[in-house]
């Protein structure tokens, strides 16, 4: 399942930034998430809102949205990430998606929001290093930081 390889790629990038054994459970809830909102679980969320085959670009624009504008582009600037807390980010998503990555996870939804609002902003900033979102599949984007 693509979930589950963008959880491995994008575990191997967070567990490179000193976050050790939480990089790989990071990693797959925001694969779950990704996988939910790029036409798995979720449906066409992040798509739809402009994603296109780069689902992180859709989640980014689901959240400027939903009021979220500092924090998303804190994380993907090149300055001090900003915080999001998890009822921030479960008022931001669908709660189809939500409801996905917590069963696919084995978590509540108010932890898949919780752990999501916690691995989110590092990743995007890990996945964004020239302060933009990259073109590209997601997939080529984590393959692209050279891991």
């Amino acid at each position: 399942m693509a979930g589950n390889d963008l959880g491995s790629l994008l575990g191997s990038l967070l567990g490179g930034g000193g976050q050790g054994g939480q990089g790989g459970g990071a990693g797959n809830i925001l694969g779950a998430l990704l996988g939910a909102l790029g036409g798995g679980g979720g449906g066409q969320g992040a798509q739809a809102a402009g994603g296109g085959n780069n689902p992180l670009g859709g989640l980014l624009d689901m959240l400027t949205k939903s009021g979220l504008v500092d924090q998303a582009q804190s994380w993907v600037g090149t300055g001090e990430n900003k915080a999001v807390s998890g009822a921030e980010i479960a008022q931001a998503l669908p709660d189809e998606a939500l409801q996905t990555v917590a069963q696919q996870t084995g978590v509540s939804p108010e932890q898949a929001a919780d752990q999501i609002a916690r691995a989110l902003p590092t990743a995007v900033d890990k996945l964004t290093p020239q302060g933009s979102l990259p073109s590209g599949s997601l997939e080529d984007i984590i393959k692209q930081q050279k891991l």
